[in-house]
């Protein structure tokens, strides 16, 4: 495997215990996946391994190999599941395995990767013959009320230095742009489609600096994040309600 990069860090710690609304997504996007019990299947995206885990529990006879771009995230992972699965730093959008599986399933991920085009490309050419890809990530109209109310808040004399100029980091897709991209990848059987996943958090403040605020406090300086999280939260309201999108992906490499 080549030497990748890191895209950025999170807090692992506290995105394993409270980001219960993707945890619940995976359930659903795992049931997707069809397996036998002795395949090789890429986590894209493994996060803290807590999702890798129940990847690992369906391939008895199998391989799980898990691959995520934060040091933090991989350190989690590497602790959580030992030696049930081969965990791996690195960017997806620069991803060269060495070898090539059977799935690639991922969950809460690909709306951080910025180049959609290049990252079908290198799971394409990860996928054996036949391969499937099954995942599920943010799509258009994706937490839409927060985005506004990030940019208003980032207009704000303290934070408008750092991020008033600033698009926001997030790559939500629609489903008819995500299919030509898995299309021109080479991919077949392409399905894709949107389904609303309202989210109620149970502890608001965390989970905005957690989950969704990450890139915004890495151009903040320290004393400004807090104050910048506070913001957020106070506009967002009382309870906070997340008006999630997410996008479905299924296909397949074809068969040789």
């Amino acid at each position: 495997m080549s030497p990748c990069n890191s895209v950025r860090d999170w807090d692992a710690e506290t995105y394993d215990r409270i980001a219960q609304p993707q945890f619940a997504w995976a359930d659903e996007v795992l049931a997707r996946l069809v397996l036998a019990g002795d395949e090789t299947v890429l986590d894209a995206g493994c996060g803290s391994g807590r999702v890798t885990l129940r990847l690992v529990e369906r391939l008895p006879r199998g391989r799980v190999i898990g691959v995520d771009g934060s040091p933090s995230m991989i350190a989690k992972a590497t602790a959580a599941l030992g030696d049930r699965a081969e965990v791996i730093e690195c960017d997806l959008a620069q991803l060269e395995l060495g070898e090539q599986v059977d799935a690639v399933f991922s969950n809460a991920v690909f709306h951080w990767v910025s180049d959609h085009a290049r990252l079908f490309a290198c799971l394409y050419d990860v996928l054996r013959s036949g391969g499937r890809l099954v995942a599920q990530c943010g799509g258009k109209g994706n937490v839409s009320a927060l985005g506004k109310v990030v940019r208003e808040v980032s207009t704000q004399p303290a934070f408008r230095r750092h991020l008033g100029d600033w698009d926001r980091p997030w790559n939500f897709q629609a489903p008819d742009a995500t299919a030509e991209r898995l299309d021109r990848a080479g991919f077949e059987g392409i399905r894709c489609w949107l389904e609303p996943r309202p989210a109620h958090p149970d502890e608001p403040r965390e989970y905005l600096r957690a989950v969704t605020l990450g890139p915004h406090l890495g151009r903040l300086p320290d004393e400004l994040q807090d104050p910048f999280v506070d913001a957020v939260t106070e506009a967002m309201g009382d309870p906070l309600v997340l008006d999630y999108v997410r996008l479905n992906i299924d296909a397949r490499r074809p068969a040789a």
